[in-house]
């Protein structure tokens, strides 16, 4: 059975050590968030403030993976 999963748009509201951030989610929930494989590989940066889309699993809501940065 495949893990379902979920993308949110979501604002970078602080940035914390190790690449993790502390996200606000649409429904004003908050998360932490850290880049995905490609967002590193390419050295994208994420900003304070930044728009992105957060991959989050149905099995811990409180953590989630960046996948795009718009």
């Amino acid at each position: 059975m495949k893990e379902e999963k979920w993308i949110r748009g979501s604002l970078i509201t602080e940035s914390l050590p190790n690449a993790i951030f502390k996200i606000r989610l649409d429904n004003e929930d908050r998360i932490l968030g850290y880049g995905s494989g490609r967002i590193r590989r390419s050295f994208i940066r994420i900003l304070l403030e930044d728009r992105v889309k957060i991959l989050i699993s149905r099995y811990d809501s409180t953590k989630g993976h960046i996948i795009y940065r718009l």
